[in-house]
């Protein structure tokens, strides 16, 4: 599905959002993992040059100690003053012996020489040697002169030479004693597999050993620079030394409180990237499952925030007329239209306010209206809601038309309420309207709750409209008046008092004016008191059948239960009108022209005016009841006779067919139970009887006619098995097929 431009505003940000702090977080993590890599290797390897700076400088203090110790004894003073010779065999195996012994002290593969300045002899790896004055000029030159300290160390092609003039605490040298570490035993000590290169310099930062001569990058001048800079730095720790093209090294050292040296190893890039080898891989790994899931929950967010813009979409009208792939755009579009179109129909709404004023009074006579829509919709039309407001409901009606024809009664009716909208104030009254066909309606209200005054401003109105009629359209009306009331949703039963106050001007006359007050004085109880509807729908019923003998069934238990509850004239009066307005009612409904003949003009007046109930009973059953029932009956036998025949035509078109009446309700769209019931009626036999005695029929003129055989015949006639029709057959016909076919040939 494509999706809208909000789609992506969203998305895209929330994506990007994610992703970006998915990518922050994994630097911060890897670089945090990355520093505590490079701090624990650093650690152990500053750990390691450590070890061997405590280890070489152990061994090396033991040497010092060791020629300390015996610069200080006596046989060393004799044997140093004294000269030797290859004959002074015992002060020649005395000195052996304690170089020995010192060499057993020290590190094994080491080389110690004793040299005597003073007697001009040298003892070196037993073996004695004399000295030549250019000799001891290079030796003194080499290691006393110039000479700030006794004790130093030098590098010499082979390793490192240790040198200790002595005595150690006197200014007058007589002796040199020299210890020549080779690289072999240096590596044996120091070397290991599995570390990088380790350097040793000397406090001007000459490189006075290395375990990879040649293999590693860091020059003299680097080792000098690397020294200075850490001079004035602490025991041990980790610099970085700049290159010129290439990344800063990370160097490690440890520096010698003893001798000055400067213990120096390398943290190997390669090694630290192997280290974190599957940090890596474990974070871009984590990182596309996250990205994939930010990616997956940034689509569900997008597609949750936009589904109410595309369904606000959705419901707006499309304008062709204007473009736009933003959602937001289109429906501030919509919206903009709406108003308009809103504006233009409040306008329209305005210009027909009278035409919805009368629609909410017609909704208030038909109970149809809401109290909140009332309390909503008056304010509107200009009605003041405020204070309490008493009510009443006047209904006009024409006694007669005048010199007019019955056509002009929809303009009389409409120009009596013109006369009701100019008598009553618009502060005093709601909007007049025609209620129906025969009925004009106004609802008056009063500010006083005072019902003598109530009933004599009605009377003034009333008054008033029957004589501006009478004077300016030349007839008659009778006004109705309703009790007063004080909410505006019982108006429908107010119209019903009214209605029921008109009913008894066919007793007082025309122009008259009723209250409802004063025929309830005359009538103990509602004016309609008992009226026994249920009866009334059965007698109805058989009227729409046009059925006489169920009409009867009904009439005169109805006509029975009104005499019986209302013993009061009035009261019998008020339902003997309402039962006739109801059969006009109906007689309108069913399309029929009974009731509303020359001779029923006085209806009404006929009937209330009989007192004697067997004439009035007399009067509904001959002259209105029964000419409605036969009225109906021959319009019923009519489409009845229409629906048999219908029926029958297709029986006699599609009996070789498979038929059943189902079907042909169906066809003719009419209840299968209510075409049995017509059809028996006019036929005066079922529909399956119908059917099969016409096949029957077609049957003995193909036995007579053709030479099909009994089986053709009976699947040409829908029996599934001959035995079937054979059997009905014989049952109608008295005889087989067979026998029915020679019985006719032989004649």
């Amino acid at each position: 599905m494509k999706k809208g431009v909000m789609f992506y505003k969203i998305f895209i940000p929330i994506l990007v959002l994610g992703i970006g702090l998915i990518t922050s977080f994994e630097i911060y993590i890897y670089y945090h993992t990355m520093n505590s890599v490079v701090d624990r290797m650093a650690d152990s390897k500053e750990s390691y040059i450590r070890q061997i700076k405590n280890n070489l400088e152990q061994k090396i203090q033991t040497i010092e100690y060791a020629f300390s110790t015996y610069s200080t004894t006596q046989s060393f003073n004799e044997v140093v003053e004294n000269p030797i010779t290859e004959k002074d065999f015992v002060a020649y195996r005395n000195i052996n012996t304690q170089l020995n012994y010192i060499a057993s002290m020290g590190m094994e593969g080491t080389t110690y020489t004793l040299i005597s300045l003073k007697q001009k002899w040298q003892l070196s790896d037993g073996s004695l040697s004399h000295l030549t004055q250019a000799d001891l000029d290079r030796l003194y030159d080499t290691y006393i002169n110039n000479q700030a300290q006794g004790l130093f160390w030098l590098k010499t092609d082979t390793g490192i030479r240790f040198v200790n003039t002595l005595p150690a605490f006197s200014t007058k040298k007589q002796a040199i004693a020299l210890s020549d570490i080779s690289v072999e035993t240096l590596d044996r000590m120091i070397k290991t597999g599995d570390h990088p290169a380790v350097f040793i310099v000397n406090r001007q930062g000459d490189l006075m050993y290395e375990t990879d001569p040649g293999a590693n990058s860091l020059t003299a001048d680097q080792l000098r620079t690397f020294s200075s800079t850490a001079a004035g730095q602490k025991d041990a720790g980790m610099l970085s030394l700049d290159r010129s093209k290439e990344a800063p090294l990370k160097v490690l050292y440890a520096k010698s409180a003893y001798n000055n040296w400067t213990y120096i190893t390398l943290l190997d890039q390669k090694e630290v990237n192997d280290a974190l080898k599957m940090t890596r891989f474990g974070l871009i790994t984590m990182g596309l499952l996250l990205m994939l899931f930010i990616a997956a929950v940034a689509y569900a967010i997008s597609v949750y925030f936009t589904k109410p813009i595309l369904r606000i979409k959705r419901s707006l009208p499309e304008d062709p007329q204007f473009t736009s792939n933003n959602e937001i755009d289109w429906i501030i579009n919509s919206i903009d239209s709406i108003i308009t179109e809103k504006k233009s129909l409040e306008t329209l709404v305005q210009s027909e306010l009278p035409q919805l004023e009368t629609q909410l009074i017609l909704n208030l006579f038909r109970n149809r209206v809401t109290r909140e829509e009332l309390e909503h919709k008056l304010p509107r039309f200009g009605y003041n809601v405020l204070g309490s407001r008493v009510y009443v409901t006047m209904l006009v009606q024409l006694d007669n038309l005048g010199k007019r024809a019955a056509s002009d009664k929809d303009v009389l009716l409409l120009a009596v309420n013109k006369v009701a909208e100019e008598v009553i104030s618009a502060e005093q009254r709601l909007l007049p309207i025609i209620l129906n066909d025969d009925t004009q309606a106004t609802i008056v209200a009063f500010t006083e709750n005072n019902e003598q005054e109530i009933r004599r401003q009605a009377l003034d109105y009333a008054t008033t409209m029957i004589r501006t009629v009478k004077e300016y359209l030349q007839c008659s009306i009778s006004i109705g008046i309703s009790k007063s009331y004080g909410n505006l949703l019982h108006s429908k039963e107010a119209c019903e008092m009214s209605k029921q106050a008109l009913h008894h001007r066919l007793n007082l006359g025309k122009e008259s004016i009723i209250f409802y007050e004063d025929i309830t004085k005359v009538v103990s109880g509602p004016v309609l008191l008992h009226y026994p509807v249920q009866l009334e729908t059965q007698l109805f019923d058989a009227i729409r059948l046009g059925d006489e003998e169920q009409v009867s069934r009904a009439l005169y238990p109805l006509l029975a239960e009104l005499m019986k509850h209302n013993k009061n004239a009035v009261h019998l009066e008020v339902t003997l009108v309402r039962l006739v307005n109801n059969l006009i009612q109906l007689e309108q409904v069913l399309g029929i022209d009974v009731l509303m003949t020359h001779d029923n003009h006085a209806l009404y007046q006929r009937v209330l005016s009989i007192r004697n109930p067997e004439e009035v009973e007399r009067l509904l059953v001959e002259q209105v009841i029964f000419p409605m029932v036969r009225s109906m009956k021959e319009k019923t036998n009519q489409q009845f006779r229409s629906l048999s025949e219908k029926i029958a035509a297709i029986v006699r078109a599609e009996y070789d067919h498979e038929l059943s009446l189902e079907m042909i309700g169906d066809r003719l769209h009419y209840n299968p139970n209510y075409l049995s019931s017509i059809f028996k009626k006019e036929f005066g036999t079922t529909f399956s009887d119908y059917l099969m005695n016409y096949r029957l029929d077609m049957a003995k003129r193909w036995l007579i006619d053709t030479d099909m055989t009994i089986k053709e015949i009976a699947e040409r006639l829908q029996y599934q098995n001959p035995q079937n029709f054979i059997r009905s057959f014989r049952k109608k016909e008295h005889v087989t097929p067979g026998a029915y076919r020679k019985m006719k040939q032989a004649n």
